[in-house]
């Protein structure tokens, strides 16, 4: 039996933001999903996560793609684009086609591919309704160029609509909490015809408050308007989380 080689490539939803350790490292729904692959199967997984926050999608593709190819994986997953479809002039397709770049070069590589869309924040996020509509299209854009395609894995996150619940979200609104990586892992093992424990699936019926009105403004949106202004990313600086593999044995 080949044992499973799982990379991942992309932005802040891969790396693992929102999923944070008692001391300020991330986890995530891919270092979860890795895991419980190993678990699932019994045998030992090999994995890799080149993801960094704030990345645009055709960066991800341009910096982390030949990297992640290079570790000859069996498994690559990939998402992006919530960076992008919160900028202005957005160009759906133009994010769409960066997916099939990913495509055809696992094609090439004999890579399996993971696709993935990012969960829903759009109903508690400032301009939501734009953000709703652009994710409705990439998601669109996506699953065409996929089509006919049945060995391409879908992990599709977009149309869930409890994902998109309060207790599922940290408190900037934008990025998942442990409980949402969690279903997001449990949605790609399943996905991968694996049986994730079922506990990965629900969140509590309630969520904790965070800052509401000017405090929530000041805390999360002030700072991304200056990066905007100052054309910097929450990334700069930044590695890939983790760039070798790593070998998790099953528990």
């Amino acid at each position: 039996m080949t044992h499973v080689r799982f990379v991942a490539i992309g932005d802040s939803f891969t790396e693992g933001v929102g999923d944070e350790r008692p001391d300020g490292t991330v986890r995530g729904w891919a270092d979860i999903a890795a895991q419980g692959w190993a678990d699932a199967t019994g045998q030992p997984v090999h994995y890799a996560n080149l993801a960094i926050r704030g990345r645009l999608a055709w960066p991800i593709v341009e910096q982390q793609l030949e990297p992640a190819l290079a570790l000859r994986p069996t498994h690559l997953s990939f998402n992006g684009g919530g960076n992008d479809m919160l900028r202005p002039g957005v160009d759906v397709e133009h994010i769409a086609d960066a997916f099939t770049r990913v495509l055809r070069r696992c094609d090439e590589e004999g890579v399996r591919l993971i696709v993935l869309s990012g969960a829903n924040p759009s109903a508690r996020l400032p301009l939501g309704g734009l953000v709703q509509r652009r994710g409705d299209l990439l998601s669109d854009a996506v699953l065409r160029r996929i089509e006919g395609r049945p060995d391409v894995v879908r992990a599709l996150n977009w149309p869930d609509a409890e994902l998109s619940r309060p207790a599922y979200w940290s408190e900037d609104r934008l990025h998942m909490n442990a409980f949402g990586h969690h279903r997001v892992a449990a949605r790609v093992l399943d996905a991968l015809g694996l049986e994730p424990p079922a506990a990965w699936w629900t969140a509590p019926t309630s969520a904790p408050v965070g800052p509401r009105g000017l405090a929530y403004y000041r805390r999360f949106v002030g700072p991304w308007i200056r990066r905007r202004i100052t054309r910097t990313s929450s990334g700069d600086g930044r590695a890939a989380k983790l760039a070798d593999w790593a070998e998790l044995s099953p528990r």
